[in-house]
């Protein structure tokens, strides 16, 4: 069927991430930026599913599972945070996303 992503594997210590987790952050970033600038995390892996293709009723879990991982990732890590503008504005645990439009893209 073609709709599926190429999700990378787990990076090494001390190695960059794959470019398909930051092919899916940018995703992330996109929409949510479309969404205003923020949303439910719920939301956002749904949409992102539907921009690459998916049937929203029966998104992969693996496809789920990488959309939570490169959010996290990326949030956590500060420079990636920074370039993407990934921010949790009620902290840490909370599963509403939000993107700061003021980063260098």
């Amino acid at each position: 069927m073609g709709k599926n992503l190429e999700i990378a594997s787990e990076p090494q210590a001390g190695k960059k991430p794959g470019k398909g987790k930051l092919s899916l952050a940018k995703c992330v970033r996109e929409v949510l930026l479309m969404l205003g600038g923020e949303a439910h995390r719920a939301l956002v892996i749904e949409q992102v599913a539907r921009t690459l293709g998916h049937d929203v009723r029966q998104i992969p879990e693996e496809l789920q599972n990488a959309i939570l991982l490169s959010f996290e990732e990326n949030w956590r890590d500060e420079r990636r945070r920074a370039t993407f503008g990934f921010h949790l504005p009620f902290g840490e645990g909370s599963h509403r996303w939000s993107v700061r439009e003021a980063t260098v893209h």
